[in-house]
């Protein structure tokens, strides 16, 4: 099947047939986010919300995307953010995620909830030539956590992403309903030998805390993580700009703006809207990532106007992988580089270096968004 041949022009075209394609418990953890879901809603609007400002008459016939990210130059900005258990979606899960980033030009960051033990991935990664970046959660266990990390570089990431905004899951109530937050179910490979809390008894409806998540990670364990990391450490789950702050005083190699898909705390800003006061902050010490709603290339061009030095997206890969596999995954990213491309052209910045916030509307005169 070719999603190209279907008339599939926009990434939003996959989500309806994603959705009939899977059971419902999958499709609504997937889809969903906290509480009453006003975040997830916001994290779409806000990119919509900005406005630009184009310049005219300007020589855009020669258009290049590609951006620097830790020492490495990317062909677009585009990157695939780390998602659970893709075998949920595909029955090749993902080694047709990795294949499908590959055939894009996409990095590929893995989850450490993906359902493909590690050394399948990284084998997979090795024979095609793809980089590829490590998420990772600390476990309770800081031994398996060691351990973890070590596998995962010895298998050829290069790089970790430390998620440090998930202590514990947030009030998902689609999951609930559907018992998915119960610590028994679903298995992931990566973190099948991690040694549990206690299991108890507790309901869905009463459960805050998840086995496989520590919730007493503290800025000592980044210290550690990286002290002990011979690849460079990211941090994900970043809005507030004093953290920002203390991330790159404290050595991280970049920050992922991100709410975590509006899964967690329900009512916190939309990555849209803190993607800026994040840039500020760090002040070009390391690289700024963003992730939440996207679904346009409109959407990146805003981010990079912003001071993002590359985007990750999620659900869309999902809804290309769940439809068309491998071939979904690499049309997603493609469309969404194409539309960058049709942006920038638009926008009269034919450079990544030429996105700068006065392509925000209202333009100020000294260059910034008033």
């Amino acid at each position: 099947m070719n999603p190209a041949d279907d008339l599939i022009v926009a990434v939003h075209q996959l989500e309806e047939p994603a959705s009939r394609l899977l059971p419902e418990s999958v499709w609504d953890y997937v889809s969903g986010g906290a509480g009453d879901e006003t975040t997830l809603t916001d994290n779409r609007q806000a990119w919509a919300r900005q406005k630009l400002a184009p310049r005219t008459l300007v020589d855009v016939s020669d258009l290049d995307t590609s951006v620097s990210v830790l020492g490495r130059r990317w062909p677009h900005p585009i990157a695939i953010a780390p998602t659970a258990r893709h075998t949920a979606y595909h029955d090749r899960g993902e080694v047709a995620t990795v294949a499908g980033a590959h055939a894009c030009e996409a990095r590929y960051v893995q989850s450490s909830l993906g359902g493909t033990p590690l050394d399948v991935v990284g084998h997979t990664c090795r024979e095609l030539g793809q980089d590829w970046w490590f998420q990772l959660y600390v476990q309770r266990d800081r031994g398996f956590t060691r351990d973890l990390v070590a596998k995962a570089v010895a298998e050829g990431a290069s790089a970790l992403v430390l998620t440090v905004d998930t202590p514990t899951l947030g009030a998902r109530d689609r999951d609930k309903r559907s018992n998915l937050g119960s610590p028994d179910g679903v298995q992931y490979p990566i973190l099948a030998d991690a040694p549990l809390s206690t299991q108890d008894d507790v309901p869905a409806h009463r459960r805050v805390f998840n086995p496989l998540l520590a919730p007493d990670i503290t800025w000592t364990d980044l210290e550690w993580l990286i002290d002990l990391s011979p690849v460079p450490v990211l941090v994900k789950g970043v809005l507030r700009p004093d953290d920002a702050q203390r991330y790159v005083t404290t050595g991280v190699g970049g920050i992922v703006v991100s709410n975590h898909g509006a899964r967690n705390l329900d009512t916190v800003p939309a990555t849209a809207d803190a993607l800026g006061v994040v840039v500020d902050a760090v002040d070009g010490a390391v690289p700024v990532l963003v992730d939440g709603g996207i679904r346009r290339g409109t959407d990146i061009a805003k981010a990079l106007c912003r001071g993002a030095t590359a985007v990750l997206v999620g659900r869309p890969v999902i809804w290309g992988l769940t439809t068309y596999g491998s071939a979904g995954v690499s049309h997603v990213i493609d469309i969404l580089r194409t539309e960058l491309e049709m942006a920038m052209a638009l926008l009269g910045a034919p450079r990544r270096e030429d996105l700068t916030p006065d392509l925000l509307w209202p333009p100020g005169r000294d260059g910034s968004v008033t």
